[in-house]
């Protein structure tokens, strides 16, 4: 009897102890991302409350306070900063809360980031604010980043500059106003492509006069000799950039559903089929959303839809339409940002979800920070 009794008393015990072990290590990493995504205030409390780390690092994204940033949801980041977050706190990825806040255009994220000491410049060769801020053509923020001290000719971790990125993108505005806030046209990056040759390779023709007209010190109206010889120059000097699309809303829902379905840890099976099925039947459709939008260009009909899946992250496939423009040998495996952030605005208009559209665009920034563009011309 008392043999049985200890037993049971050790039993009991060990439960208990397995029960407070598992109660104190909190979300995994996917559910934390998931519930800071939607803004659960009462969940991140209570895992904050149950002793998470304030710096406790989602699937993506990063941190609570950067997840927050990225949603332009101040009540969650005055939650974590509450709670002892660090600001600043540097991703796995090399990412910080100002910087997604200024990617994803919060004006108010941003002013709140850098009134509460978000550091506008960064140390070395590294991707900043205003870099972010600038390719995702958010001119306020562009604006407030460089009043509050931002460095204009900061470095990426290419050496690519803001004044390049808007050659690149094809924002004019925030080219000029680069310029004015006195932006060097010269530097070149790993590759040797300067803010000229990248407004002439994506074909943005007013802002490769805007830098010509910088270079040579000769007003803006005026037709500078760099950009006079740029444009003289033989077809195919620039090369052209190559494009691609999103694949279609009914694509995007199965990639959420099946995310939704990883995070709370349902089974995923029959939603792995459906995806896949619609890849199908997208594929051997012969016209695609798309083509309205290629034929208007003149573009060549599409050459893949690229699915891509990584084994150890389940629900983290993607897909997507991949047009080359140029006929070259190769297409990108990925859409561009360009391609997916009109993507996230369309679904967005449609009411439609764009969690995956997003984790995809995070994936191509992410890309092409650390490979940036192929030489003789930008890649996507």
């Amino acid at each position: 009897m008392h043999v049985r009794l200890g037993h049971v008393i050790a039993s009991g015990a060990a439960l208990f102890l397995c029960v407070a072990l598992a109660h104190a290590a909190g979300p995994d990493a996917t559910r934390f991302g998931h519930a800071v995504e939607v803004g659960d205030i009462r969940a991140a409390t209570k895992w904050l409350d149950e002793g998470l780390d304030p710096d406790f690092e989602a699937d993506s994204l990063g941190t609570g306070l950067m997840i927050g940033a990225w949603e332009g949801s101040i009540p969650v980041m005055e939650l974590f900063l509450s709670r002892g977050a660090d600001i600043n706190h540097v991703s796995r990825i090399g990412e910080q809360a100002l910087l997604l806040a200024a990617w994803k255009g919060h004006d108010d994220a941003v002013r709140w980031l850098v009134e509460h000491g978000a550091q506008v410049n960064r140390s070395g060769k590294q991707w900043s604010a205003l870099h972010y801020a600038t390719f995702g053509g958010h001119r306020g923020i562009v604006r407030f980043l460089l009043e509050w001290g931002a460095d204009v000719d900061a470095r990426t971790t290419n050496d690519s500059t803001a004044l390049m990125l808007t050659a690149r993108q094809g924002h004019e505005d925030l080219a000029r106003l680069l310029l004015q806030a006195g932006a060097d046209p010269k530097p070149a990056n790993d590759w040797g492509d300067t803010a000229l040759t990248w407004a002439m390779s994506n074909r943005n023709l007013r802002i490769a006069r805007l830098v010509g007209a910088a270079l040579d010190a000769v007003p803006d109206d005026a037709t500078s000799p760099s950009f006079a010889q740029a444009v003289q120059q033989p077809p195919g000097t620039f090369a052209p950039p190559a494009g691609s699309v999103p694949a279609p809303a009914e694509i995007d829902e199965r990639l959420q559903r099946l995310r939704l379905a990883e995070a709370r840890g349902q089974p995923t099976k029959d939603l792995r089929r459906e995806l896949f099925e619609a890849i199908a039947h997208f594929k051997a459709d012969s016209t695609p959303a798309a083509t309205a939008a290629r034929q208007a260009r003149n573009a060549a009909p599409p050459k893949a839809l690229a699915v891509t899946a990584k084994r150890a992250r389940a629900g983290s496939e993607r897909a997507e339409l991949v047009y080359d423009e140029s006929n070259a040998a190769e297409a990108p495996e990925s859409a561009g940002v360009s391609a997916i952030l009109a993507g996230i605005r369309q679904a967005q208009a449609k009411g439609k979800p764009v969690g995956e559209l997003r984790r995809a665009l995070r994936e191509a920034v992410e890309r092409y920070k650390r490979e940036g563009p192929a030489p003789g011309g930008p890649a996507e």
